[in-house]
């Protein structure tokens, strides 16, 4: 609940506004007579703008000719017009890759819904002809919203999704200039937009905030949301005051599909197969949606969505961790243990979503809508690890290449299953009363992240061999274990420990917004006065169970020969012997789950229940001036966050309140030449786990890592200035420069220390995270775009057309204190130059297009102590080809194929010759078919 400070400053703030706006608190109930006065000299008009299909066209515009009055079509290619009470206008309908269409409207239509319908170009015409769903009748889709749109956005429609082989949320918005992705085994789970780190973008399904479930971040899981379950996505590259301002970089709107996206009933549907290079596996996927409009007027609409897919991937993965060795005034860097993972993975996505709708009026709606996504990742693991520093380092070693006496050789199997699900439902309605529009909604939204099992079976060789490795031939590494082979006599190897482990992290939320739109005018020019205000209540419980158990009673009846099945498990060209038996290997975990020793205090230091309350308040004023449209206007917002831990005796308190104006031009310097600027300001709440007082441990190999929280930190705020040019290319693409910039105060970055620990196995080394706030920092950039088919062409060669984009950014925080000497550092997750690169054809039935993505390297892990062990992701580029052919109006066949050069994963220290990790997931190809009615 807002304070009296904060009850006083939104009321000063709104008090400006209306002073911003050109009119003064004394005159706004001359003001708004004025306005209800005007109104009563005007009518309105309502209609829907479709396709030949029925199919609705977003971001048409729609103006009285000889008039500066207009308005653009929504998703469902709905608009309302104000025009003159009396005698007849005519409308000019404006759509991107689709001749100008002029309606006259008499006054005895008014009381009626005008429908419009823009058809397809004849050969002679200049405009796009299309064939069933094609990617340019898409694009069209995504530019028309872009060209009218008041802010800076970029779009994407679903048809143009399914265009490329993007399964999930976050490969589809790699698309998008300014977007890149991190990958999880070679899918994309979160997305940096502009440099930024992926907790600045929020997410939202049909308006409703979507919580990370992850517990690590605020970042939102976007592999568990399945593509072709989306009607439209819009990436917001400035914020509105009636938008949240928890996005620094960019917010995410995802609106999933609508009855009244069609005039009547609608079916569309997918279903394929595909093939994966690494372990010779096949995937499956399919969707279906199906919606109709009832009712006497068709006023009342249903829709439901269904999708489904599953993934078997057996990805290669290396890692090495690398630490200064040797005696002191003669340490190099080298590698401290090396660990070979060979994965079987397999992932389940299932979603769906729903909607009814009651349309009573034409300026009247009521709606009921929820989404379920549910992911599930089910893996095991076998591991080969060397452990390097358990033996001795011999003489003349050097920054690539050592030599080790006395080191040991483990063998591991793990059975990790990861569940994600993400439910949200939301009713609202929207109403227009006197010229004005009423708006509002309740939503309640759930995002959880269990592991149901973590469970570990580490065996350790009673060998302990002289080894080494060489990093210097360039390639994959040499590891001399590979000729000498011991780690291949089964017999020497005994039970060394289990592992148990289970985590499940809960998250609800129930938020209320409201809003209301008032026409009026200011200076004798139309203009809207804006108000309303959202209420978000969210609660997290986090609890964490952990088993281990190094007693002879616990050693399995067989030993580990009597695991291992006839498979090779094979790592890039190492030969790391023989697969454990998972089955086998579960049915141990069965066995001696229940006795395994549960871990204190790690089974209650990582636990934590927390609860954010934020109460958000905007007014702004929209009005245009000759082809300008300016939007003044201010957010405030209250946030109230408590933390409780097992261990904590005193809930911990923060509490802030925060004030962002907001100044946003759009000016027209032609129809299809669009001028840009917005000054506006964000905000970043830190990760619930950061700001929780409480430690969390965990050991990879040898190594232990503490990561620790921080109840002190502060939110990060971003002052931003962006300003762009786009031009809108008839018939259809675009070119377009945006620069921006982002002043950066309290940053949040997590640096890495050495330290020791201590626990019940005595004082160990480790390495210990914990985030701070750095006092300022920046980030700035620009990007461009150009989308185009080259219609000019002649004969087939008019087919072709070029989709490109890059982005340049620049970034750095300057933290309160030096480490290691230094007190500048790069932002993790900024790639300096990101482009995609995509060459299509499309003429009459056929499409194909070739796709190229990458990003430059990146940082991953600031490490305090020693600035060349720094953590970076190399940079990745990426080859996808998609295909397809349109059989019947309704059926298309298609073919794809991802990561045809099988670019690696890769994250390195310092220099790109320390590699951490390396990963390479192979090629995927997939086909099936599209029906769409």
């Amino acid at each position: 609940m807002l304070n009296a400070r904060s009850r006083l400053c939104a009321s000063a703030s709104f008090a400006m506004l209306i002073v911003s706006a050109g009119i003064n608190p004394a005159s706004a109930e001359i003001a708004a007579d004025e306005a209800l006065l005007a109104t009563s000299n005007r009518s309105t008009i309502t209609g829907m703008v479709r396709d030949e299909t029925g199919a609705a066209l977003p971001g048409a515009r729609i103006s009285v000719e000889g008039t500066n009055t207009d308005t653009t079509s929504s998703l469902q290619g709905d608009f309302t017009l104000n025009v003159p009470a009396e005698g007849s206008v005519t409308l000019v309908i404006d759509y991107l890759g689709r001749s100008i269409v002029t309606r006259v409207v008499e006054a005895a239509e008014r009381n009626g819904r005008i429908d419009i319908v823009l058809p397809a170009a004849g050969a002679s015409d200049t405009a796009i002809v299309v064939v069933g769903a094609s990617l340019l009748d898409n694009t069209a889709r995504a530019l028309n919203q872009q060209r009218q749109a008041d802010n800076n956005i970029d779009v994407l429609s679903a048809d143009a999704i399914g265009r490329f082989p993007d399964p999930n949320i976050a490969e589809a918005l790699q698309r998008v200039p300014g977007v890149a992705i991190e990958r999880d085994q070679g899918e994309g789970r979160y997305i940096n937009v502009r440099g930024a780190p992926a907790e600045f973008s929020a997410v939202t399904i049909d308006g409703v905030t979507v919580s990370s479930v992850d517990p690590s971040t605020r970042a939102v899981d976007l592999d568990t949301i399945p593509s072709d379950i989306v009607s439209n996505i819009a990436v917001s590259k400035t914020l509105l005051p009636s938008q949240e301002a928890d996005s620094i970089a960019g917010a995410i709107d995802i609106s999933t599909r609508s009855p009244f996206d069609r005039s009547g009933f609608a079916l569309t549907g997918m279903a394929g197969a595909g093939y994966n290079q690494f372990g010779d596996t096949s995937d499956y996927r399919a969707s279906m949606s199906v919606g109709n409009r009832f009712g006497a007027n068709n006023n009342f609409g249903a829709l439901v969505s269904g999708s489904y897919s599953r993934t078997h991937r057996q990805p290669d993965n290396v890692e090495n961790v690398w630490a200064l060795v040797g005696p002191a005034g003669a340490q190099r860097y080298g590698v401290t243990e090396t660990l070979f993972k060979d994965y079987d993975t397999k992932r389940e996505r299932i979603a769906g979503t729903g909607t009814l709708e009651w349309r009573p009026t034409d300026t009247d709606r009521v709606y009921l809508r929820g989404s379920y996504a549910r992911f599930e990742d089910d893996e095991y693991r076998n591991r080969l690890g060397i452990l390097w520093t358990d033996g001795t380092l011999q003489p003349g070693f050097t920054d690539s290449s050592a030599t080790y006496t006395n080191t040991r050789i483990e063998k591991q199997i793990r059975h990790r299953v990861q569940r994600n699900e993400i439910w949200t439902v939301v009713g609202g309605g929207e109403h227009t009363l006197n010229g004005g529009v009423l708006s509002y909604n309740a939503a309640y939204s759930k995002s959880d992240q269990t592991y149901p099992q973590r469970d570990e079976l580490l065996f350790r060789s009673s060998l302990r061999p002289r080894q080494s490795y060489d990093f210097s031939g360039g390639g994959l590494p040499r590891y001399s274990l590979f000729e000498t082979g011991e780690h291949l006599q089964i017999d020497r190897y005994a039970f060394r420990e289990n592992v148990f482990r289970s985590n499940t992290t809960l998250n609800d939320e129930f938020s209320a917004q409201v809003r209301m739109d008032v026409p009026t005018e200011v200076f004798g020019h139309e203009a809207t006065i804006s108000f309303g205000g959202k209420y978000r209540d969210r609660n997290i419980d986090a609890d964490e169970e952990r088993f281990r158990d190094r007693r002879a009673s616990a050693a399995p009846s067989q030993p580990l020969s009597g695991f291992l099945t006839d498979e090779p498990s094979r790592n890039f060209d190492y030969e790391l012997g023989n697969i454990i038996n998972g089955s086998l290997a579960d049915a141990y975990f069965n066995q001696f789950r229940s006795t395994s020793e549960r871990r204190l205090p790690q089974s209650l230091s990582a636990d934590y229940r927390a609860n954010e309350k934020i109460l958000g308040i905007f007014g702004m004023a929209r009005a245009e001036f000759n082809g300008t449209t300016v939007i003044a206007g201010l957010r405030v917002e209250d946030t109230l966050f408590r933390a409780t831990t097992p261990l904590l005796a005193t809930p911990s308190k923060t509490k802030y309140f925060e004030v962002f104006p907001n100044l946003t031009f759009r000016h027209e310097f032609s129809s299809n030449l669009i001028g840009r600027f917005a000054l506006t300001r964000g905000i970043n709440r830190p990760n619930f786990r950061q700001i929780v007082p409480r430690r969390l441990d965990s050991t990879e190999g040898n190594t232990v890592f503490i990561e620790e929280g921080n109840p002190n930190l502060r939110p990060t705020l971003s002052n931003n200035a962006d300003i762009g040019l786009e031009y809108y290319i008839r018939p259809l693409g675009v070119i377009s420069v945006s620069g921006f910039y982002k002043d950066l105060k309290d940053y949040r970055y997590t640096v890495t220390r050495a330290g020791t620990f201590v626990d019940q196995d005595g004082p160990r080394a480790a390495l210990f995270t914990r985030p701070e706030n750095a006092p300022n920092g920046k980030l700035y950039g620009f990007e461009v775009n150009w989308q185009q088919q080259f219609g000019f062409l002649p004969g087939f060669l008019g087919g072709f057309g070029v989709f490109a984009n890059y982005t340049y950014t620049e970034a750095n925080s300057s933290l309160s204190q030096p480490y290691a000497g230094r007190q500048r550092f790069p932002l993790p997750g900024q790639s300096k130059h990101m482009w995609n690169a995509s060459l299509f054809y499309e003429k009459g039935p056929v499409n194909l297009r070739v796709a190229y993505t990458k990003r430059s390297d990146y940082l991953n892990e600031i490490n305090a102590d020693q600035p060349d062990l720094d953590l970076y992701w190399r940079g990745r580029g990426q080859l996808d080809v998609t295909g397809s052919v349109q059989l019947t109006p309704s059926i298309n066949l298609f073919a794809e194929g991802k990561n045809l050069t099988n670019s690696a994963g890769e994250r390195y220290y310092g220099i790109r010759e320390r590699t951490y990790e390396y990963e390479k997931f192979g090629y995927t190809l997939f086909g099936g078919v599209r029906v769409k009615l």
